[in-house]
C-alpha cells in the first residue's frame, strides 16, 4: 500500500494529455455499457439466482445457504475479476464467517477495499403482496421484489459486476482491489471488528468504499461517510408481584406505569427533545457537517409518512435532525393489559429506548449516566438495562477523498450528488473508519421506501442502472492514469 499523498501526486497536474479524449470515450463507452447490462435480462437473471439463496443469518438453514452463497456466488465473482479468494468460516467460533478477495496489480497503485453482507433478514414468507414468494425475483415495472435485492445482494452485485465490466473493456482495474463479504451484519455483525484487526495487514488500503442503506431520494445521488451509533436500553419499574384494586389500593399505591412515563419525560420530553445534556454531543455540530448538511434537503416519497416539523430540536433542520444530532426513542413500552385493561393499578411497568447519536457523543459511561440521573430525579425504583451497542464514526466531509467521489458522480450523472456526513441508521462503519483507519464512502444504492426489513422488499430498476454506472465511473476514475483527464487532487491532498 502506498500514502495517498503519494499516489494523487502520481496523477499530476490538470493538464489534459492528447489521450485524454480516447480516454474519456473510453469511460463513456464503459458506462454505456453499464447502462445497456443493466437493463439486460443476464443482469436480472443473475439477481435472480442471488435472491433464490434464502441466506438468513438468524436461522440453521439460514446459514447452510450462506455457505453455498459464499461457495457458489461470491467465490467464483471474486476468481473471475482475478482476485485470491480467502475464506474464514464460523470465524471462531462466532457464527458469523468472512470471504476476502484480493487482486494485486502493483504496489505503486491505490488500494480500494470493498465491502458487503451475503446474509438477510428473515423472508417474512406469506406476508407479501401478491402472494410473493421472497426468494423469487419478481418484477413489477420499475420494481423488482426479493428478500435481499435492495440489502444488500442487489448492491454489491452492482459493484461486483461495475469492477467486471471496467476489467474487461480497460484490461486491467489501474488499482488494487480488496473486497471484504460478511454474514452476519444482519444479526449485529459478530467478531466483525476483532476479524478485521486480526487481519488488518490483509485488509489494508488507501479508502474504503461499499454501498449499502438508502440514498437520500430515489432520484438523488448520494454519498454517507458513516453512520450513527445506536444504543438500547431498559427501563424497568418492578414494584409487587400482582395487579392491586385502582379504588382500594388508588393514592396509596405507587403506579409504576406512572412513575415509568415521568422518568421518561424527564429525559425526552413529549415533543422530542432531549432533556439529559449528558445525551447530546459535546460540542454540538462541526462545522463541517453543518456546511455539508446546507443544501441537503429531506424529502417524503409516495406511501412515506409526512415530516412533523414540530418534533424534535426545532431550531434544527430537518437534515441536521437525522444526520447530525441525536434523537432517543421510545421502541416499546408495557403496563397491564391494553388490550383488556382492569381495574387495578398493575405491578409493573417497562419500556425500550434507543438513543441514536453522532460522533462525539460521550457514551462510555451510558448505563451510569442514567442511573446517577434517575437517581438525582428521585427514581431510584427505576433500574436501567443496556441491551444492543454499536459505535458512530463518520469521515469528515472536507477529506480529498470525499471531494473525489462526488466529482466522479457528478461526471457520471450531470448531478452534485448529496453528501451526508453520517447514515441516520446503523452499519458497521467503525470497523473500516476507527479500527482499519480508512476514509469511509458509501455509495447507496437503493432508497428510503425499498422496504428492506419488510414484506415487498424491492430495488428500483432505474436506480439500479444508475447505480452501475456510477459504480462503473467510480471505478474507472480510480484507475485513470495520468493522461486520462480526469481532476488531481494533489493540491487538496497536499493541503489536508
Amino acid at each position: 500500500m502506498i500514502l495517498v499523498r503519494a499516489w494523487f501526486t502520481l496523477l499530476g497536474s490538470t493538464n489534459i494529455h492528447p489521450l485524454a479524449v480516447r480516454k474519456n470515450t473510453l469511460r463513456t463507452d464503459i458506462l454505456n455499457k453499464a447502462a445497456l447490462h443493466a437493463d439486460s435480462d443476464d443482469f436480472f437473471q443473475d439477481l435472480t439466482r442471488l435472491i433464490s439463496y434464502p441466506t438468513e443469518s438468524s436461522t440453521e438453514s439460514g446459514r447452510l445457504a450462506l455457505s453455498a452463497y459464499l461457495g457458489e456466488v461470491l467465490t467464483p465473482a471474486l476468481e473471475a475479476l482475478g482476485a485470491a479468494v480467502a475464506r474464514y468460516d464460523n470465524w471462531r467460533g462466532s457464527g458469523n464467517s468472512f470471504l476476502i478477495g484480493t487482486r494485486c496489480e502493483g504496489e505503486s497503485l491505490p488500494t480500494l477495499l470493498l465491502y458487503g453482507h451475503a446474509d438477510v433478514v428473515p423472508g417474512q414468507s406469506g406476508q407479501w403482496a401478491a402472494a410473493r414468494d421472497p426468494w423469487v425475483l419478481d418484477a413489477d415495472g420499475d420494481y423488482w421484489y426479493g428478500r435481499g435485492i435492495a440489502d444488500n445482494k442487489g448492491q454489491h452485485w452492482i459493484n461486483l459486476t461495475a469492477l467486471r465490466l471496467v476489467l474487461e473493456e480497460r484490461g486491467h482495474l489501474g488499482f488494487n482491489l480488496k473486497f471484504l463479504f460478511e454474514c452476519g451484519e444482519e444479526i449485529g455483525s459478530p467478531s466483525l471488528d476483532e476479524f478485521a484487526a486480526a487481519h488488518a495487514e490483509e485488509l489494508a488500503a488507501d479508502v474504503f468504499l461499499a454501498s449499502d442503506g438508502p440514498r437520500l431520494a430515489a432520484d438523488t445521488p448520494t454519498l454517507f461517510l458513516g453512520n450513527r451509533g445506536g444504543i438500547g436500553f431498559e427501563l424497568a419499574v418492578d414494584l409487587r408481584a400482582g395487579d392491586y384494586h385502582s379504588g382500594n389500593w388508588g393514592g396509596l399505591l405507587r403506579n409504576p406505569a406512572t412513575t415509568l412515563a415521568a422518568a421518561i419525560g424527564s429525559l425526552v420530553d413529549g415533543h422530542g427533545r432531549i432533556q439529559l445534556s449528558e445525551l447530546l454531543p459535546a460540542e454540538g455540530i462541526p462545522r463541517s457537517v453543518r456546511d455539508a448538511l446546507a443544501n441537503v434537503k429531506v424529502v417524503t416519497e409516495e406511501h412515506d409518512p409526512d415530516l412533523d416539523e414540530d418534533w424534535a430540536d426545532t431550531s434544527l433542520t430537518a437534515a441536521e435532525r437525522v444526520y447530525g444530532a441525536n434523537t432517543l426513542e421510545v421502541l416499546a413500552m408495557s403496563a397491564g393489559n391494553t388490550a383488556d385493561p382492569v381495574n387495578a393499578i398493575p405491578g409493573a411497568a417497562r419500556a425500550v429506548l434507543q438513543l441514536r447519536y453522532v460522533v462525539g457523543t460521550h457514551v462510555d459511561d451510558i448505563e451510569s449516566t442514567l442511573r446517577s440521573h434517575l437517581d438525582s430525579c428521585g427514581f431510584p425504583m427505576v433500574s436501567v438495562r443496556t441491551l444492543t451497542r454499536y459505535e458512530a464514526s463518520r469521515t469528515d466531509p472536507t477529506n480529498p477523498w470525499v471531494g473525489w467521489a462526488s466529482d466522479s458522480i457528478q461526471r457520471t450523472t450531470g448531478t452534485t450528488p448529496a453528501i451526508l456526513p453520517n447514515f441516520g441508521g446503523s452499519l458497521p462503519n467503525s470497523v473500516f473508519e476507527s479500527t482499519l483507519g480508512l476514509p469511509t464512502i458509501w455509495v447507496p444504492h437503493s432508497y428510503p421506501g425499498c422496504l428492506q426489513h419488510s414484506p415487498n422488499e424491492h430495488m428500483l430498476a432505474r436506480v439500479a442502472r444508475e447505480g452501475l454506472r456510477i459504480a462503473a465511473g467510480l471505478f474507472f476514475d480510480l484507475g485513470a492514469p495520468r493522461d486520462s483527464g480526469v481532476p488531481s487532487l494533489r493540491d487538496l491532498v497536499e493541503s489536508a
